[in-house]
């Protein structure tokens, strides 16, 4: 712990970056009530191109290069992510410390505020305009009804929704997640979750990294780790790790933990959505890294692996 007995958290400043870092400020606060929780303030290369696609941008560390860089450099002491932003292949001199309980994993259909449509996807009208930059949801919803238009939409939440209710676009796909922690639910028209849509890798959680050798800090974050987020991320992480995808691969993931037992199911489709691989394995919750190599060798050995070329 440093002398002063303050943890600096670097952060995004977007609104739902902003309540991830209080979020995890206040389990840090509760875990050790004499410690000052301070927020430090990070652009990232995807905050300042508000332009360009994602996956031109590069798929490795987008959202989360410059908030770890704060964290090595030492203008902070923990970084706070979207778990589904963070690349699995880890940074020298780091550590993934805390995964805190997950919010809502399932992609959310969005309409626009006071739309007469019946809220529903098979309810849209052909050739309905929907905003999402996402492969996944882009292929997913090609293979669920290939008449729709599917356009590229930047911007933080309030953006989206903002061009969404000027007519920009008849429908938005959003992580039903980030609606919720924004005050923004009521905006949910309906849930697109398995097995009709399958979310990413890590959706609805959140990842906190520290400096490897910060062993108090380390000890801290350890005890506002939610086992059960752990263990689901954690077979995730290691199936995009295996099949060597980026974040924007065209890969959807499902884990449901009963018992003891983790259940990981998992998709893939090329970009046209012409086709849809799927694989599903079970194993105890403490072989999750196991369980996400299994589920990716299913996958790879039906040929899936070609689809995720050019993607990582």
């Amino acid at each position: 712990m440093p002398s002063s007995q303050t943890i600096r958290i670097a952060t995004r400043a977007s609104n739902l970056a902003l309540w991830q870092a209080n979020h995890i400020a206040d389990l840090i606060r509760r875990a050790a009530p004499t410690v000052t929780v301070e927020l430090v303030h990070v652009s990232t290369a995807g905050d300042r191109d508000q332009t360009e696609r994602l996956r031109d941008l590069g798929s490795l560390g987008v959202f989360t290069r410059e908030v770890q860089s704060a964290v090595l450099d030492g203008r902070a002491d923990v970084a706070v992510h979207s778990l589904k932003d963070l690349p699995t292949e880890p940074v020298p001199g780091l550590v993934l410390a805390a995964t805190p309980e997950r919010g809502a994993t399932a992609d959310a259909l969005v309409l626009p505020t006071g739309s007469p449509l019946t809220p529903e996807l098979q309810a849209l009208p052909q050739g309905a305009r929907i905003g999402t930059g996402s492969p996944r949801r882009q292929a997913q919803l090609r293979f669920l009804r290939s008449d729709l238009v599917l356009d590229e939409v930047r911007g933080n939440v309030e953006t989206r929704l903002r061009k969404l209710d000027e007519g920009g676009y008849d429908a938005l796909v959003l992580a039903a997640a980030g609606l919720t922690r924004l005050g923004l639910g009521g905006r949910i028209s309906c849930l697109l979750a398995p097995p009709l849509m399958f979310p990413a890798v890590s959706q609805g959680a959140v990842g906190v990294e520290c400096r490897a050798s910060d062993d108090s800090v380390r000890q801290i974050l350890a005890t506002i780790t939610h086992s059960p987020t752990l263990a689901a991320a954690t077979a995730e992480r290691s199936l995009l790790s295996t099949l060597r995808a980026g974040c924007h691969a065209p890969l959807g993931v499902a884990s449901s933990l009963h018992g003891d037992s983790l259940q990981l199911d998992a998709v893939i489709l090329p970009q046209d959505g012409s086709h849809r691989w799927m694989a599903s394995a079970t194993a105890k919750a403490d072989d999750a890294l196991a369980l996400g190599q299994q589920v990716a060798q299913l996958l790879l050995a039906q040929g899936a692996g070609r689809v995720l070329l050019g993607s990582n």
